[in-house]
């Protein structure tokens, strides 16, 4: 143990001699020792002005002497304020550097580095080069002296001598390309290098013309003009390789590079100088016509002119332009005959039946036009002609002008136009078809055919120039009476009286009377639904006939076959109970009299008796004789007149004693006031001939 110590002070011994011999330099840091003084027992720094802050004693400078010079002078100025300095001590305890590094870095500005730091250190420390930084020009500025090296030179070969040593307080600038431009943006290496490392040296070589990547690049002794196009990506597909221009101190050369590449002579390739310029052409291409040549424009990948082959077909000249392209319209492919004629190819009917759509022959001196898909969402309708056009109008969710195929049927028309609306009259749809200069419409129940199929021959065949309206149901009268004109008066229905909401309603084979009468909401709390009637429009000749209904026949028994059958064009009419009694016949009518609480006419059938008469007349009234009510029978074969005793009745319930009522009959309820008929009643029998009854009430009133 005593001799590991024993080794260790004399290398700390021989260190310390070593350092004795050096200059302390900006940056070094200090160890200093007093024992039993805290605030002197540490390290302290050279700052950049060569100076070191002790306490109580402030700064010292200290740089340029030895660390012997500087103990001291450190022990000198602290005997001002300390007794005990025997045992002080100071000590050089590290090197350090401080640089600056400006420019083209990431992080620009003043770093702190080891004694034997290096340039490239120094960059690292403050982030590394930035994009764009020009290498060959880095600077280490030392006061008044600037010492340019090239960094770049350094990285290729690792030649530590190239770069010169760092000293306290240099400034490391690291510049920009002046391929960087005046403003500041971002962008990659690759895109600077791009465009070249010759910056704006005179002696750089300039490319530019038909070449992937025109630049200006550094000249290198040796370099030929292959070089350069190399270094510039090589030449396009539309370069003149034939004519490529070389400017060698002011002196133009023609360089033939497809001579060179089929020769390999070296003698044909010129040298270049410090400060050319290359400039490689663009290729002129000449028309191109001969006797087997093909002409193909349009919608393809490489349209152009080709060479006819013996034997070469339609689809070998389109797929040696490259096909068409997507948005080609390969269904209007037309081929221009050299006599002038025009042909139509259908490719996409070929590919589906090649015999049914043969593709025509080509021919030299030929032209195979591909045009470009239209779009018929554009408003501009011209792209379109007329003769392959159909037009679909009305309630339709996209009405417009739709392109025609003759494999396509009514069906994929209505669904290009985005099928029928909610309100779309389906089962009146109207097709007008031109033939020369008269136009045939013709009606199509789809409705029907949707809801119960059918012949597929019965589905209208459709042409170009053909017109498809949907008409539209009309709006609910009760809403908007004017859009009943929309509906043509043979395709309604009239239904009008003591309804909910009389009006003209559109109407389907498939409705019924009750279909009708609910869509106009039903009968009224008024509506005399026992004589009903509907007038037919009978198709021979425009004749009308009437159907009575008696509807609460129906609701009694539920015979369907009681409700008529209702067709376009007839009209419902639900008359009032309680209308004009001089519109009801005699025939049909019994006339109740007297006292009564409403004396008048009354429809009768004969299902009603003597007592649904009094009540429809409001009852007897107050002052009614109800004992010798007189019910007056007017019959086909005998005329009669009987006497019926309401209360006798109301007392005993029996109903055989109820007289027969029938229609033409008259009822007559006397008052008590002329109760002295009974004196005369009395006598007289139950039944007595009508011309005596009449000259009695004659002879009471």
């Amino acid at each position: 143990m005593r001799r590991l110590l024993l080794i260790l002070t004399l290398i700390f011994l021989s260190f310390g001699t070593y350092a004795q011999e050096e200059a302390l330099r900006i940056g070094d840091i200090l160890t200093v020792s007093l024992p039993g003084e805290a605030a002197l027992s540490k390290d302290f720094q050279i700052d950049r002005k060569g100076r070191v802050t002790l306490p109580e004693v402030g700064a010292l400078v200290l740089s340029g002497k030895t660390p012997a010079e500087a103990e001291k002078l450190v022990r000198e100025r602290l005997g001002k304020a300390f007794r005990d300095l025997d045992r002080l001590t100071v000590v050089l305890k590290e090197r350090r550097l401080l640089v600056s590094v400006l420019g083209y870095v990431k992080t620009p500005g003043p770093v702190e580095l080891p004694g034997d730091a290096t340039v490239q250190m120094a960059i690292n420390t403050a982030g590394g080069l930035s994009q764009g930084a020009q290498l060959d020009r880095v600077q280490v500025r030392r006061g008044k002296q600037t010492l340019n090296f090239d960094y770049k030179k350094y990285l290729d070969s690792g030649d530590t001598s190239l770069l010169p040593d760092l000293q306290p307080l240099d400034t490391v600038f690291v510049p920009a390309s002046p391929l960087t431009g005046n403003v500041q943006i971002e962008f990659d290496g690759r895109t600077l290098a791009a465009a070249g490392d010759g910056a704006e040296e005179r002696t750089a070589i300039k490319v530019f013309g038909e070449v992937n990547t025109p630049a200006i690049f550094a000249y290198k002794p040796g370099v030929t003009a292959v070089d350069m196009l190399m270094r510039a990506g090589g030449v396009t597909r539309y370069a003149a390789v034939e004519q490529i221009r070389i400017i060698n101190q002011g002196k133009p050369i023609l360089f033939n590079l497809q001579n060179y590449l089929d020769t390999g002579d070296k003698a044909q390739l010129p040298d270049v100088q410090p400060g050319a310029t290359l400039f490689v052409p663009k290729q002129m291409e000449e028309i191109r016509r001969g006797a087997s040549t093909v002409y193909v424009m349009g919608e393809v990948a490489k349209p152009g002119a080709f060479d006819g082959k013996p034997g070469a077909t339609f689809i070998d000249v389109l797929a040696n332009a490259g096909g068409p392209t997507r948005f080609a319209d390969t269904r209007q492919i037309r081929v221009l005959r050299a006599d002038g004629k025009v042909e139509m190819v259908d490719l996409p009917r070929y590919t589906e039946n090649p015999t049914a759509a043969p593709l025509p022959p080509v021919r030299p001196g030929d032209a195979i036009f591909v045009p470009e898909k239209m779009d018929t969402n554009e408003p501009s309708w011209l792209k379109i002609a007329p003769g392959r056009a159909v037009q679909v109008l009305g309630a339709v969710y996209k009405p417009g002008r739709f392109e025609w195929s003759d494999e396509m049927t009514f069906f994929d028309l209505i669904a290009q136009a985005g099928g029928p609306t909610a309100r779309a009259d389906v089962s009146h749809v109207q097709i007008i078809k031109s033939d020369a200069e008269r136009a045939k419409p013709t009606l199509f129940d789809l409705g029907a055919f949707l809801d119960k199929g059918g012949d597929l021959a019965s589905v209208p065949k459709i042409r170009a120039g053909t017109i498809i309206m949907v008409p539209e149901l009309p709006q609910d009268p009760s809403d908007n009476k004017a859009q009943w004109t929309r509906q043509a008066s043979d395709r309604s229905i009239h239904i009008m009286g003591q309804v909910g909401a009389p009006g003209r309603y559109a109407f389907s084979e498939n409705f019924s009377f009750m279909d009708i009468l609910s869509a106009a909401n039903g009968p009224t709390s008024g509506a005399d639904l026992r004589n009903i009637r509907i007038s037919h429009r009978d198709d021979i000749k425009g004749a009308a006939r009437v159907t009575k209904l008696d509807f609460t026949r129906y609701l009694e028994t539920g015979d369907g076959t009681l409700l008529p059958r209702v067709k376009p064009g007839d009209v419902i009419f639900v008359p009032e109970r309680n209308g004009d009694w001089l519109d009801q016949s005699k025939e049909n009518t019994v006339r109740v009299l007297g006292a009564v609480g409403k004396a008048g006419r009354y429809r009768f059938s004969d299902d009603m008796s003597l007592l649904d008469l009094l009540a429809e007349a409001g009852g007897p009234a107050s002052d009614a004789y109800q004992e010798k009510i007189l019910v007056v029978n007017l019959g086909c074969c005998q005329e009669q007149a009987r006497i019926f005793d309401l209360v006798n009745f109301a007392k005993t319930g029996d109903v055989t004693k109820l007289p027969v009522v029938r229609p033409g009959d008259t009822v007559y309820v006397p008052t008590i006031a002329q109760s002295d008929w009974k004196i005369f009643m009395d006598g007289v029998r139950d039944t007595v001939s009508v011309l005596s009854i009449f000259a009695l009430i004659g002879g009471a009133l």
